[in-house]
C-alpha cells in the first residue's frame, strides 16, 4: 500500500483524495479514529472502491465510519448540516476524503462555519 497523501486542514482534522481500504488500517494505525467518505459509490467508476467495502475495512481497523457522499460541485444546507452533526459526534481525529481531497475541505469549512 502507498502511504496516502493527507493534507491537515484543523488540528484534528486531515483530508485526502480517493482513499482504498487498505488505507484504512494505515489511518488507525497514524492515531485516526473515524473517517468520513464524501465520495458517490462508483463516481470514478467500477475500480473504485465502495462504501461498504471502505465502511468493513474501516472498522475492522477499529475505525467509526460515515458515508455523507456529496457532489463536487454544490453541498446542500443538508449535506453541509449533516458533516457539521458528524463532525460534533465522531471521534477525533477524524479523515475526510473524496476523490481530491478539495470537496471534503470546503464541505468542512462550511459546516465549521454555521
Amino acid at each position: 500500500m502507498m502511504t496516502p497523501h493527507i493534507q491537515a486542514i484543523a488540528s484534528d482534522v486531515c483530508v485526502a483524495g480517493q482513499l482504498d481500504p487498505s488505507a484504512m488500517a494505515w489511518a488507525a494505525q497514524n492515531g485516526f479514529k473515524s473517517v468520513i467518505n464524501n465520495r458517490p459509490d462508483f463516481e470514478g467508476g467500477p475500480e473504485q472502491p465502495s462504501s461498504t467495502e471502505m465502511q468493513a475495512a474501516a472498522l475492522a481497523a477499529g475505525l467509526q465510519y460515515a458515508h455523507l457522499p456529496v457532489s463536487p460541485s454544490l453541498h446542500s444546507e443538508q449535506e453541509i448540516a449533516r458533516m457539521a452533526q458528524l463532525l460534533a459526534e465522531l471521534p477525533r481525529p477524524v479523515l475526510l476524503y473524496c476523490r481530491s481531497g478539495a470537496r471534503s475541505a470546503r464541505l468542512y469549512q462550511s459546516a465549521t462555519s454555521l
